[in-house]
């Protein structure tokens, strides 16, 4: 067990966040459970509670039920957010029932034609929650959590309609490049992604597991470096070309190695549809002005403590290089940070 998730604060933390709904609003996503997974995977448990008490006023309670969701009519239930807590509480019954793998394997092959839904943050809280389970093991709380984020996942499941392929390249990062914008950039998610009607045909060949996760994470890597340099289109929206993948990424282990292709064929498409919703022709360089540890990086991130900016430097930790950090400081500089009651030490924990 990863020494990181033993001290017991992430479990506290998802039992706190589990009497809340995945959304607020009706339509803006509950992000704490993905960042204190980010913190206390990272060593930073000692800001997990603190962080939380300044989110709080952005939770909502948990919605109501509207009918239970069963295996003869889930499809029914399938992509409608009234129902999100009939999905959570369909994944709790089955996750008492059966491994959570075996769980995730059926749903993940059902789930992936809809990644784009909830604007990418369904996959991405599954993709916490899976790193988790695998890094630190399992719990009660860290269960429930796996349940949280699919019935989210199930309940803003949106597929999309099909897509032109253009000619695509070997390179990921000239892939991205090559990503045309679309021909209306107005309105939100949902109006810009139905715009979404052609884009690279990148790594379509691919067959083979091992290609496809070797793929994928020259796919994260290249989106995370994009950001630096192209981050300024759409500060907080263009997190999620890097953020979406990573999280496929994380859940390849935990899937069977027939999922692993289909899984970066969806992380593509979703990558470079969120590219193509908030592209900009005109890409400012940008590099670190002096040199940065991983550490250092991340204790600027939980300095500024937007949510966004602690998953793309979670992203780029993993990246774990100079042009991915660099990604993390320029989040750092083009988001409105959120002001801690007090200063952060090196370690990136915030005293009492």
């Amino acid at each position: 067990m990863d020494m990181h998730y033993g001290s017991g604060v992430l479990d506290e933390a998802l039992e706190r966040l589990h009497t809340s709904g995945p959304e607020r609003l009706g339509r803006l996503t509950n992000h704490a459970p993905m960042v204190v997974e980010a913190l206390a995977s990272r060593g930073q448990s000692g800001a997990v509670h603190r962080w939380l008490d300044l989110y709080e006023t952005k939770l909502e309670e948990f919605p109501a039920s509207v009918a239970p969701v069963t295996e003869a009519d889930w499809r029914t239930a399938l992509g409608d957010p009234r129902r999100a807590a009939d999905w959570i509480a369909y994944f709790s019954r089955e996750l008492a029932d059966q491994p959570w793998g075996h769980l995730l394997a059926v749903w993940w092959s059902r789930l992936l034609p809809g990644i784009y839904g909830g604007s990418t943050h369904p996959v991405i809280r599954v993709g916490h929650t899976v790193r988790t389970l695998i890094e630190g093991g399992e719990s009660p709380p860290r269960l429930t959590e796996l349940a949280h984020g699919l019935g989210y996942w199930a309940a803003r499941h949106r597929p999309v309609s099909p897509i032109a392929k253009l000619p695509g390249t070997a390179d990921a990062g000239q892939a991205l490049a090559a990503v045309p914008p679309i021909g209306d950039p107005r309105g939100g998610f949902p109006d810009r992604l139905a715009r979404v009607d052609r884009l690279p045909a990148w790594a379509a060949e691919v067959t083979d597991p091992d290609e496809a996760q070797r793929k994928l994470a020259e796919l994260v890597r290249a989106a995370t470096h994009r950001y630096a340099t192209h981050g300024h289109g759409e500060e907080t929206m263009l997190v999620h070309a890097a953020t979406a993948p990573n999280a496929v990424l994380r859940t390849l282990p935990a899937l069977p190695r027939t999922l692993w292709v289909p899984s970066l064929h969806a992380a593509w498409t979703a990558s470079a549809a969120v590219t193509a919703m908030y592209v900009t022709q005109a890409p400012i360089p940008y590099t670190t002005p002096f040199r940065i540890t991983a550490d250092e990086v991340l204790e600027r991130a939980l300095a500024h403590g937007d949510e966004h900016v602690i998953k793309l430097t979670d992203t780029a930790m993993d990246v774990n290089d100079e042009q991915a950090f660099a990604a993390a400081l320029r989040a750092v500089e083009l988001t409105a940070p959120v002001h801690w009651s007090g200063p952060v030490t090196r370690r990136g924990s915030v005293p009492a």
